[in-house]
């Protein structure tokens, strides 16, 4: 339904300082409310103020991975909800663990557990301590290959799969509200080539871009480059994409990039800025 659904953009930037941007970070906002959180990258809690979402209305924050660029602003998030008037669990949802990273919940855990590094903030973790609420944390499986499904409330549904972004513990996230869909890649290489399972016929495919074409060895492991992205759009019939994770690598690109991506997919093509709103669907460009 046209103007229910809303993607805003908290972070459009990657690990590095320099970029001016905030590390990855969206928000859907459905009926005015700001309702899911995916990805808490650095700087994106003062956009989070910036948009002036409320953390009472949160139904969940999704984790695409554990790297610092997409996670580091959670404790700052728990911290702030002291302030707010959020009185129900707050589900945290992220990849299982593997040798290199911590499962979601074991992160959590040495955050704001009893011998985490924030345990001033066990309250929101432990059972038996007083708090207003709960972080509940979710593992979200890494094998099969396959998608998952679940209704998060009774107008939103979630989908992860798991995505290859090189040794690191990854998944994407699609959500689907008022019937409109969003996809988020996280990074990935698409050596697993799933994601355009999980994106299939998605109104806004959010795509990172966060190599240029030419990018080979550990980079190319870790990330897809614009070709790529083009391919699993096409593959998808993504109506709407949306480049993000733009770092000093891939800024001033666009031109090349869009390019490349054009070989394979004609739909729309977006560059996200920190802060940025998106309405779906979104309206066809001329």
């Amino acid at each position: 339904e046209p103007g229910r659904v809303y993607l805003q953009v908290l972070g459009s930037g990657g690990p590095e300082l320099g970029d001016e941007r905030a590390g990855s970070s969206y928000l859907v906002w459905l009926d005015g409310k700001a309702r899911v959180l995916v990805d808490m990258g650095p700087g994106s809690s003062l956009n989070f103020e910036r948009s002036g979402a409320n953390i009472a209305d949160l139904e969940a924050v999704l984790f695409s991975h554990l790297h610092v660029d997409h996670s580091a602003d959670l404790p700052a998030l728990i911290k702030a909800s002291f302030f707010s008037n959020r009185s129900r669990d707050l589900p945290v949802m992220g990849p299982d663990g593997n040798n290199l990273m911590p499962s979601t919940e074991q992160f959590i855990s040495r955050l704001i557990g009893d011998q985490g590094a924030f345990r001033y903030l066990s309250e929101y973790y432990e059972t038996g301590k007083r708090s207003d609420y709960k972080v509940k944390a979710v593992n979200v499986a890494l094998s099969p290959l396959e998608a998952n499904t679940q209704q998060l409330s009774d107008d939103i549904q979630i989908s992860s799969i798991p995505v290859h972004h090189g040794p690191i513990a990854a998944v994407g996230w699609r959500i689907q509200a008022a019937g409109c869909s969003i996809t988020f890649s996280g990074d990935m290489s698409n050596r697993y080539n799933t994601l355009a399972r999980l994106a299939q016929n998605t109104d806004l495919l959010v795509a990172h871009n966060a190599i240029p074409e030419q990018a080979r060895g550990v980079a190319r492991n870790l990330h897809m480059p614009p070709s790529e992205i083009g391919k699993i759009a096409s593959e998808s019939g993504t109506k709407a994409l949306l480049l993000s994770h733009r770092m000093l690598r891939t800024l001033e690109r666009e031109s090349s990039t869009t390019g490349f991506i054009q070989e394979y997919y004609q739909g729309p093509i977006h560059y996200a800025d920190d802060l940025s709103r998106y309405a779906l669907p979104l309206a066809p460009q001329n």
